[in-house]
């Protein structure tokens, strides 16, 4: 009678939340699927913009460094990581829904080791990350006749024509009708603890490594700038993250996930009196 009554008063419930079913590890199905590549469009522009607003960030701190100019007219390294850490809040939010707002090689990796996402959409992901990348550090260089300053009128239309699709692109994706339904699965308030984290871990090791913790964004630094201190310890960049990435998956599937479910069960194992 006790345990009809807490099934019929819905007490304890099997489960507070709907786990998706884990992803194959190759689903060739994938590839007739147009949503498929409006993910990879969307992971693309997403990495592109993340680099070009990042990237132009720090080359205006280096510009007014160089410069010595005075401390109050530069962004600073809080300012950088600001950038970094508001950029992915804000596109975060406007692809979570439609590609999962990876943004990072990295991050689909420890997605596709948790089961997340399929082999085939975890490598075309990096590969479109990579491309975005390159191109949003190309766009940087290719409207400046030097690598830190002498702006022309050309890059600074452009500037104007990114920086308004930026704004103007977060409006829709925050104002779309089908956004409620399309992102039920993701919580409201994910994208913002996502860019504080990526904004504290650039505040404190900007001074250190740079923070590599985004391969594409090494990988496209160093393609287009091309020169030797760029390729310098390159793959450092991608080993460190991926295994960061490789322990988060490991502790949140298998030990938080896991010691959850074995705690459940043993709450349900005990006697109700």
């Amino acid at each position: 009678m006790a345990k009809e009554g807490i099934a019929e008063h819905g007490s304890f419930s099997t489960k507070d939340y709907h786990d998706p079913p884990p992803a194959p590890l190759v689903d060739a199905e994938e590839l007739t699927k147009w949503s498929f590549y409006r993910a990879l469009i969307a992971e693309f522009i997403a990495t592109l913009l993340f680099l070009y607003v990042t990237v132009l960030t720090v080359i205006g701190y280096k510009s007014e460094t160089a410069k010595k100019a005075d401390a109050c007219s530069g962004v600073g390294i809080l300012g950088i990581a600001w950038a970094f850490g508001g950029m992915i809040f804000v596109l975060v939010y406007c692809t979570a829904g439609i590609s999962g707002g990876h943004i990072n090689p990295a991050v689909t990796f420890g997605l596709f080791l948790a089961r997340k996402v399929s082999l085939i959409r975890a490598v075309m992901y990096m590969v479109a990350q990579c491309l975005g990348a390159i191109c949003g550090v190309g766009l940087v260089k290719a409207f400046q006749s030097s690598y830190y300053n002498i702006h022309g009128g050309g890059a600074n239309t452009l500037k104007t024509i990114i920086g308004t699709f930026v704004l103007v692109y977060t409006v829709f994706s925050a104002t779309d009708p089908k956004r409620s339904a399309r992102d039920s699965h993701v919580p409201v308030l994910a994208p913002l603890p996502i860019g504080f984290a990526v904004f504290m871990v650039h505040l404190a090791t900007i001074p250190i490594t740079g923070t590599g913790i985004n391969p594409a964004r090494s990988l496209g630094a160093a393609v287009i700038f091309n020169n030797e201190k760029a390729w310098d310890d390159q793959w450092l960049f991608w080993v460190g993250p991926f295994i960061g990435a490789a322990i988060a998956a490991f502790y949140h599937q298998f030990i938080l996930r896991a010691g959850a479910v074995k705690a459940l069960g043993s709450f349900r194992s005990n006697p109700i009196v």
